[in-house]
């Protein structure tokens, strides 16, 4: 078994940024100029900005990104998928592998304290040359305490699983047993538009820590591939100034950021004095 925590997924941009096509996409809504003389004309980083900062992202959308990641739970590839607007390519969990198949877990560290006493019957139990337990002990004892944790789970779901391979059982029947901390890899496919929109959503403190750590690090390479598409992308918070979320709003932001209600009722007062 391979026992990896949260937060240590690696995240890898395998194509986007460079050059940028907002720009060109942009050109060709009000430009009379013919299709060549458009798509020779520099790049204009005012025009993407002007994009970018208007909220009209359609042409954001012809710049696509492509990020490869690993070292991820199930957990956060069930929330991942949720984004629609997306491709995703995921390693398959089906494909019998004969045994070749690792043992990969994404686990918080804080649930490794979580121990409990689990009861064992008696009668189930042998010693390894098969004696039944039963004979060693009085008769009234029917039950043992095994005290376990994470790493003893995850160890008799690595047992099982593997002695049910060796025992010619499919692997896409196996896999249901395998627990939501199983690593998955997968390929993502995004366009800008996409991705601001889920960066909005996922960089928020109120989402979960792992998919959060994902987005902050797909963020953090889109900026480097193309700042200017990218300037303002961050949290809600950071795009709207205030917190959408409202009595929802994560506890580490309540004082620091104002909600929308607030805002929304700021902005009426104000119109009304005019």
């Amino acid at each position: 078994m391979n026992k990896n925590y949260v937060g240590e997924g690696k995240v890898q941009l395998i194509a986007g940024g460079g050059k940028i096509y907002t720009d060109i996409a942009a050109r060709f809504v009000g430009s009379e100029k013919s299709l060549d003389e458009i798509i020779a004309r520099p790049y204009s980083k005012e025009l993407v900005l002007r994009i970018v900062n208007s909220g009209h992202k359609a042409a954001v959308e012809f710049d696509y990104f492509i990020f490869g990641i690993e070292g991820f739970a199930r957990v956060t590839e069930i929330q991942l998928v949720r984004k629609r607007i997306a491709s995703y390519m995921i390693k398959t969990g089906r494909l019998n592998k004969d045994g070749k198949r690792s043992f990969d877990i994404v686990i918080p560290k804080n649930i490794e304290n979580n121990r409990v006493s689990y009861k064992l019957p008696v009668g189930a139990l042998t010693l390894t040359d098969g004696t039944p337990l039963q004979n060693y002990l009085p008769d009234e004892v029917v039950e043992l305490n095994y005290n376990i944790g994470v790493d003893e789970i995850l160890d008799m779901i690595e047992n099982w699983y593997e002695a049910g391979v060796r025992d010619g059982f499919p692997e896409e029947d196996l896999r249901y047993l395998k627990p939501q901390a199983t690593e998955f890899k997968a390929i993502i496919g995004m366009n800008a538009h996409a991705l601001s929109d889920w960066f909005s959503i996922r960089c928020c403190k109120r989402a979960q820590d792992e998919i959060r750590d994902l987005a902050n690090k797909m963020l953090a390479l889109c900026k480097a591939a193309a700042p200017d598409l990218f300037i303002n992308a961050g949290p809600n918070c950071k795009v709207l100034g205030y917190c959408p979320e409202n009595e929802m709003q994560h506890q580490d932001c309540r004082g620091k950021v104002i909600i929308k209600a607030e805002a929304m009722k700021l902005l009426k007062e104000a119109r009304i004095k005019k």
